[in-house]
């Protein structure tokens, strides 16, 4: 398999993390193969469409050739995430938490249930969410998102907070299952990081093989979760394209503080971030408004509360980086990335390129 000239292969997982098809044997071969000095695996993110992430691959790739002509091989990860359901009706949002936690489908049957009644009584109301928050993982609570408070709070309050004047409850109700929907791909993305890709990252691992962690959106979740289970020094770069993180994850109590604090990667950390994504800040905009305070995300705003973090732009092709190693590097990138997904572009590869040649 090729992708624009360079070697590539595929590696797929469950929700679990678990190895699925050839159980990475491709990338194990394409990690061997002595003529494989740096190995660039890529993480999709909020699309669990195949055909969808070999198109962003591709189009990565592309790009990169335009811009590099360095012996780069490409690992590409395929895993079940889902799309949010941005103009979806509340029943088709119901239906997409059913397909993230099918075994909670009882639950979420009998929440559906009261919809009809969210209007007139609060006791539905309080039912409704009260079901609906029982479904989330507790594992993946958190601080950074409210998921701490947010998951254990009654669920009346809950839905009081996220009810707009003009649009009232069944706005809430939608509100609620987005966050839902944000909650159980991040845990998901936590899951195949850290139980998945890691332990295959540790076991094509080889002297004179440099490995790039390259994540979108959710997918920056899940090779953050597999840089944090890496031992030190055991990444080459690691790159966060409109990532679905907190702001705060690289902070001093951030979840991924080990990152920076183990040393893992040896070169520079990449945040892309625009205020054209209107989708990496949607689940911390409802945090916000349920509990008053203020959630960001990384791909919004990048690496905030963070000593290390160094402020820059992302740069036309030719421009010139200066690079700090095992730092995040903020690339506010409103010149050049329009959007969630328009993260494929020559300036994106060509800030790649250029972190990975500095190490």
């Amino acid at each position: 398999m090729q992708l624009s000239g360079f070697p590539a292969a595929e590696v797929g997982f469950d929700r679990a993390g678990g190895l699925a098809g050839d159980r990475g044997a491709a990338v194990r071969e394409l990690a061997a193969d002595r003529a494989t000095t740096d190995l660039v695996v890529l993480s999709h993110g909020w699309d669990d469409d195949p055909v969808t992430a070999r198109h962003l691959y591709a189009d990565l790739a592309s790009s990169l050739r335009s811009v590099c002509d360095g012996p780069l091989a490409f690992a590409c990860v395929l895993w079940p995430s889902r799309k949010f359901a941005e103009s979806a009706g509340l029943e088709e949002r119901l239906d997409l938490l059913r397909e993230l936690v099918p075994e909670h489908r009882r639950t979420i049957d009998a929440a559906a249930e009261l919809v009809p009644a969210l209007a007139a009584r609060s006791t539905a109301r309080t039912a409704f969410a009260a079901a609906l928050l029982s479904v989330a993982a507790p594992a993946a609570q958190d601080r950074e998102d409210a998921s701490t408070e947010l998951l254990t709070l009654p669920g009346g309050t809950v839905m009081d907070r996220l009810a707009k004047p003009a649009s009232g409850f069944v706005e809430a109700a939608r509100q609620l299952l987005d966050y839902l929907t944000y909650y159980e791909m991040k845990a998901r993305a936590g899951e195949v990081g850290e139980h998945g890709l890691a332990p295959l990252l540790g076991a094509v691992a080889r002297p004179g093989l440099r490995v790039h962690l390259v994540g979108h959106g959710f997918g920056g979740r899940l090779v953050t979760a597999a840089a944090l289970a890496r031992p030190a020094g055991t990444l080459g770069t690691l790159t966060l394209l409109q990532a679905t993180l907190s702001h705060h994850a690289f902070a001093e109590s951030g979840v991924f503080r080990g990152v920076l604090d183990a040393h893992v990667v040896t070169g520079p950390i990449l945040v892309t971030h625009t205020a054209y994504d209107l989708v990496a800040g949607v689940a911390f905009e409802i945090a916000s408004r349920v509990t008053g305070l203020g959630y960001g995300s990384i791909g919004r705003d990048g690496a905030q509360e963070t000593a290390e973090a160094v402020p820059g732009e992302l740069l036309p092709v030719g421009g010139r980086y200066a690079w700090r190693p095992g730092v995040p590097h903020n690339l506010r990138a409103d010149g050049f990335v329009r959007g969630h997904t328009d993260v494929h572009g020559p300036e994106i590869a060509h800030a790649l390129w250029s972190a990975i040649a500095a190490g």
